[in-house]
This record gives C-alpha cells, structure tokens and sequence, in this order.
C-alpha cells in the first residue's frame, strides 16, 4: 500500500490536493503546522472533506531560527515563503521516514503566486527541503518534471491535473465536480503578510536579544507601545484581548487592570522601572471607560499577586500615539 504525507492548509488547494491523491487508492496523512505567526484551524476544519488522518505539528523553535535570517529573504513584508515552504517539506519529509511514507505532497499551483510559486521557487524550495525527488504537486504535476514516485509506479501521472496561473476557476470547477461547495476564500493565513504586525516583529527584533514564545505570541495581541528605554507596553484593545494577554502572562511580567472602572488589561513583559510603571499605568487609565473620573486605581500585580496600586490620571491620545508601533 503506498503511503503519502500532505502538507494540508485546509485551503481549498491543499483539499482538492488530497482528493486526487486519494482517488489513486494511496493512504494519506495529513500534517498541519503550528507557529505564532499561522495555526491550524482552517486545516482542522476542513480536513472533513478527505479522508486522511490530520497531524499537527508545532516547528516554532525551527521556524523562529530560520525567521531571523532566511537564506531567501522576506517577501513584501517579514514573510519568508520561499524557505517557509523549504522547511515545510523538510519537516514532513522528517514526518515521511518515521511514517514509511513513500512521499510528500501539497496544493501548490505553478504561476498561482508570482514570487513564492514560480517554476525557479518551486525548484528551489524542492532542492532546499532536501527531498527534491519525493515532492509532488498534483494540481500541476503535468507542467513539472516527473517525481520518483510517479517514475515508480506508484502515482498514475496521466490522472493529475495541469492547473497554473491565478485564476481559481478549474480549482472552483474540480470542487463543483467532487462535491465541495464549503470551502475558504483564498487569504493566505499568515500574520507574517501583514504589514502591521511585520512592523511589530522587526522591531521587537531590534530591540530584545532573547525573544521568547511568549514575545512572538503577544505581537497578535492589543496595541503595542514601546519607551525610549525599550520597554514594551502592550494594551487590551478588547475583552478577546484582555483575556490573551492574561494567558500570556509570565511569572515575570506586570500585569495591569484598572480597579474599579472598565478599562483594558496592560502588560508589561519582563517588568519596568518605577518610571514606566507610571506611564503605562496612565496608558490604561487613557484608554478606560473613565468618562468622567479625573484619577483612578490602577492594581499592579506579577505572579499573579497584587504588588501595588497607582493612582494616575490620563495621557494625551497625541502624545501616547508618538510610542505607538
């Protein structure tokens, strides 16, 4: 029985991917990724329409080293897709051996993506993952060399499909045809595209040495503020926020709330000064429901243990923005 691992998004892609791979009677297992900059939730939702097995795989540690020097470099924004997809494959192909799996696949379209899915990308990022002879692209296999696994035997070739460019019609044509009607608009999914939060990411870079999981993860969180000594200040925009940031909370952070008005959860990671606890503490206060309060309490806590109270006023919107990234 041949046995092959699916790089699965749960975009319509990746889907229609499975489906031709499984009409050919191989077994497939699917792996989604994890990191803080993309999930697997729209893979875990739509996994529903094969019928692989789905694996999740968590390669921040990997992902984060190759992030802060990608041989390729960045596309538009902090979003290195080139050696992304390279790392992708290497990790399945990782996933490959231990499985006995015979090899790896994904939804990949020539032409789809100009920069990140040209025939030179594809190929490099083939070469890169080290399993260049193992890596096969159903949707468009017939405009790419063949793969071992086709020369084998043990993929019909004559039944995969010759899809390119960036119109979606054969792919939303193929779902039609197979009887998907639910499935993802195509978004990307990746915080790292995103312009705002790429600005977060180089500049936290500059300015901490040991960025930790923790750091990664509240880039996604509230608005962010940093002081000419370099602290963070990260505000709750909502309660969504709020309670993120609560979960995220270190033994060695400060943690802010406002004691006796709305108002949104601030922290401050790795602890401050007696300076910046007071501007972070008027920071919560300006973005509170404080209407017509001139001062409030402020509780300080690390630990999960209350360490004060700062009585405080507000801020000047214009003069918070200036620290704003």
């Amino acid at each position: 029985m041949t046995t092959a691992i699916a790089l699965f998004s749960g975009g319509l892609d990746s889907i229609l991917a499975v489906k031709l791979i499984e009409q050919q009677n191989i077994t497939v297992k699917a792996i989604a990724f994890i990191t803080p900059f993309f999930g697997p939730e729209t893979a875990q939702r739509y996994i529903r329409y094969t019928n692989a097995d789905l694996h999740i795989a968590d390669i921040t540690e990997h992902y984060f080293e190759m992030l802060k020097n990608p041989p390729h470099g960045y596309g538009k924004n902090m979003n290195p897709c080139i050696d992304c997809h390279a790392l992708m494959f290497r990790c399945a192909g990782e996933r490959m051996k231990a499985f006995g799996a015979d090899f790896i696949f994904s939804g990949e379209v020539l032409g789809e993506r100009p920069m990140s899915q040209n025939r030179n990308s594809l190929e490099t990022v083939a070469k890169g993952s080290g399993f260049k002879d193992r890596i096969l692209r159903p949707l468009s296999a017939l405009l790419l060399p063949p793969t071992q696994a086709e020369s084998d035997g043990r993929v019909d070739r004559s039944r995969l499909l010759n899809i390119q460019g960036r119109s979606r019609k054969p792919q939303i044509a193929l779902a039609e045809k197979l009887g998907i009607s639910d499935y993802p608009e195509p978004a990307g999914g990746c915080k790292l595209t995103d312009p705002a939060f790429s600005k977060r990411l180089k500049h936290l870079l500059a300015n901490k040495k040991n960025v930790c999981r923790n750091d990664l993860e509240l880039l996604s969180a509230g608005r962010h503020f940093f002081t000419e000594d370099r602290t963070r200040i990260i505000v709750g925009r909502d309660e969504k926020d709020n309670r993120r940031i609560t979960a995220l909370c270190g033994t060695e952070d400060i943690l802010m709330t406002l004691a006796d008005i709305p108002g949104p959860t601030v922290i401050i990671p790795g602890g401050t000064d007696h300076k910046n606890l007071a501007l972070a503490a008027a920071i919560c206060f300006s973005y509170s429901n404080a209407v017509s309060k001139d001062k409030a309490a402020v509780i300080v806590s690390k630990g999960n243990r209350e360490v004060q109270r700062i009585m405080t006023g507000g801020i000047p919107r214009n003069q918070i923005r200036r620290l704003m990234v």
